[in-house]
Parts: C-alpha cells; structure tokens; sequence
C-alpha cells in the first residue's frame, strides 16, 4: 500500500485586506491551495494580480487577514511576527528580485553569517560549499560591488539553500538580470532546487519560465483563476 503524498503547503480561504473603511483595498479573495512536497509550482499572473502578496504569506513573511495556513508543519495563521521569524528559520528559504546582500559584508560572510545567528554548526563550512555549488568557489572574499547582478543572485540563491529548507520560494527572481543571465539564473535556481530535494514555488509573469514548472496556478484579481499541470514542466 502506497503512502499518501505529503502536503507541506495547505491554505484556505485565504485573504489579504489592507486599509479599512472606503479606503479598504482586497489584495487576496479567499485563495485555497495545496502543495505536495517536492512539487515546483509557478504562481503566474499579471502585475497586481496577488501572485507576490501570497507568496509573502505563504513564505511567512505576511500574515494573512484571514483564513488557515499550515506551512512545513507549523500554523502560520496562529503566529505573530516573531512566531513567523522562527518557523521559516530552517523551513523557508527565499529569493527574491532585489539580491538583498548586505554591502559591507563579503559573498562568504553575506551567507554564513545567517548560519550563525541561527545556531547552525560549522556556518562558514557550510557558506562556502554553498557558494561552491553555485559556481563563485573564486568568489568567496568579494562584496557585492565587486560582483555581476547574475553573481550577486548566485550568492543570494546559496543563502536561501545554506540552511537546507524544505521550501525553496523565488519571487521574479531573474527580473533584474539580462535574458542570458536571467536564464543561467533559471537553470541554476531549478537545478539546485532539485539537489536539495527542496519543494519550489516561484512567482513569475514569464510564460516560458513558468513552464518550467511542473504546476502553474494562475491568479486574477486576487483569486486563483487555473490550477494545472504544467505542458512541458517536469
């Protein structure tokens, strides 16, 4: 007898409100979702469409208005801020648009120091295998000013993966880059993904990149329009 696949994201009813009164805007309208462990899933949508705004809450970066969460075993909508600090410590790891690096800091340090506030052993071991498996092995003293916007995201990818999550969320992640870069990037992103086992959810407005996928969940004006698999995604 098989085993029933895992569910690492369940969501229901799921809204998002900012502002109150006549100035009241409805970002999210009761959005239920699913997510086996290890599928790769694309939220695709255009701009304004809330594809960002969920993936903030399902990355535990926002708290939802309204609605159930349960994300890798924790009850998202019971947490505070500080609730949801520590459950994406070691569950989450994220990347988004803007690298995010810190500038005084170099590749090695922008990656270990996280490991280190969070109690992980050997944190600078750790860094720089990372920084290994993204190909900046040579990289590992340089700060951001000293690296391509392709480079910096590499550095910014090993970070999100350093802790070993169990989801892997990317947010236009190649929106900054070149349409070479942006898809090394890509190929990257989804290659070690993979390695590390890690369940990827990914918000784009890029078709192609989004086909990548294995699932495309489409979102509209704050709802979820289509939920399919993907034609070509693995």
């Amino acid at each position: 007898m098989t085993s029933s696949p895992i569910s690492v994201i369940a969501a229901s009813a799921l809204t998002l409100s900012l502002g109150s009164g006549e100035a009241r805007v409805e970002i999210l309208r009761g959005i239920d979702l699913s997510v086996i462990a290890g599928e790769t899933l694309a939220l695709l949508g255009p701009s304004g469409s809330g594809k960002s705004s969920l993936l903030a809450i399902l990355s535990g970066l926002e708290r939802a208005s309204a609605g159930s969460l349960n994300v890798a075993g924790a009850d998202f909508t019971a947490l505070d801020e500080d609730g949801l600090a520590a459950a994406r410590r070691g569950r989450i790891g994220i990347v988004l648009q803007a690298f995010h690096l810190l500038p005084t800091m170099t590749a090695l340090e922008n990656i270990a120091t996280p490991l280190e506030l969070a109690g992980m052993p050997d944190a600078m071991v750790r860094a720089e295998a990372e920084l290994v498996a993204v190909g900046l092995g040579h990289r590992l003293h340089h700060y951001p000013a000293q690296l391509s916007g392709g480079e910096q995201q590499r550095v910014a990818i090993a970070r999100a993966l350093a802790p070993k999550p169990a989801i892997l969320f990317a947010d236009e992640p190649t929106g900054n880059l070149d349409h070479a870069t942006g898809e090394a990037v890509a190929d990257l992103l989804f290659a070690r993904a993979a390695e590390a086992g890690a369940t990827f959810i990914m918000v784009t407005h890029d078709e192609a990149l989004a086909a990548r996928c294995g699932r495309i969940v489409r979102l509209a004006d704050g709802r979820i329009a289509s939920d399919a698999p993907s034609d070509s995604g693995a």
